[in-house]
């Protein structure tokens, strides 16, 4: 009974939240694109180990290991498309500051997040299609719902592509207004974005304080699993401290907002994908913040970035 129920609820999310929410979660990416240039990217494309094995971590094991998760678990099944749709955004847009507070490699953190964001484009809704069609029931969840990768694709171009090009842009043509707007527009567009967030699941409290305690123990395991995949993947091609640091950061802190407006653009506020996406945005900050403050109290020998 349980599973009929959250694998059928929707949230309630109107269209005019929507579309706020739409705008800030771009005005977020500008303010984060605001700070990246090119010369971020030159030291790392000379020796790009580090780089790679980010992107891959991020695309590639994690989207892989919440397969192996979700199998060996069996959430419900909206829940496993949350995961999934989690699992497969890019880094979140908090990783930049959460790196620079760990101590991390601040250069590597940036340039992820911009690569990622680039990928996404494409990788989030393939690497979601993918895994939803793969596990059993979460597939035939989704055939009861008309999904086009094409126009998920075109959504997530909007949402953090584009912001991304014009916020580098900017940074090219004026890089001290640039760094002057991005202080600004960041903290004021997070927390206003982070607002929303708290908005919807009060106006849906009921049903958020009736799975919380089903839904955060996932979170709490799969948001574990993730760091660790970074930090694992760091240490097996035996990188620099620093950039561990920013590649577990980077795995772990995903961009559940763009899961978020992905689910109720493309799902309706699905119950069970919602739930997730939603506990996955508060405890991916508090699990960053409790990594960052245990980081910063142990220092980091500076090395040549591998």
């Amino acid at each position: 009974m349980t599973d009929t129920i959250l694998d059928n609820i929707h949230i309630n999310f109107d269209s005019g939240s929507l579309w706020i929410m739409n705008i800030v979660l771009s005005l977020v990416m500008f303010g984060v694109a605001l700070e990246i240039s090119i010369s971020d990217f030159k030291p790392l494309w000379s020796k790009p180990k580090s780089l790679l094995v980010g992107l891959c971590s991020q695309f590639i094991i994690l989207p892989a290991i919440t397969f192996l998760l979700v199998y060996i678990i069996e959430p419900l099944p909206s829940i496993a498309l949350g995961m999934f749709m989690v699992a497969a955004c890019p880094g979140g847009n908090i990783s930049n500051f959460i790196s620079y507070l760990s101590k991390a490699n601040t250069a590597l953190s940036v340039s992820l997040t911009a690569i990622a964001t680039m990928l996404a484009v494409l990788m989030t809704p393939l690497n979601f299609h993918f895994y939803s069609m793969l596990y059993e029931p979460s597939s035939r969840l989704i055939q009861d719902i008309t999904i086009s990768p094409i126009e998920m694709i075109k959504l997530v171009f909007l949402l953090l592509g584009l912001p991304l090009l014009l916020g580098m842009y900017v940074n090219y043509k004026n890089p001290v207004l640039a760094l002057k707007i991005a202080k600004k527009l960041k903290i004021v567009s997070l927390v206003f974005f982070i607002g929303l967030v708290f908005i919807a699941l009060y106006n849906n409290r009921v049903i958020f304080m009736d799975y919380i305690f089903y839904v955060f123990w996932i979170v709490l395991i799969h948001n574990l699993i993730a760091l660790s995949t970074g930090y694992s993947l760091g240490r097996i091609f035996k990188l620099p401290e620093d950039s561990v640091r920013s590649i577990t950061i980077e795995t772990g802190i995903q961009n559940s907002g763009l899961g978020l407006l992905l689910i109720f653009t493309f799902f309706d506020g699905l119950g069970g994908m919602a739930l997730l996406a939603a506990f996955w945005g508060i405890w991916h900050i508090v699990s960053g913040l409790i990594l960052a403050a245990f980081w910063k109290r142990k220092p980091v020998v500076k090395e040549t970035l591998a």
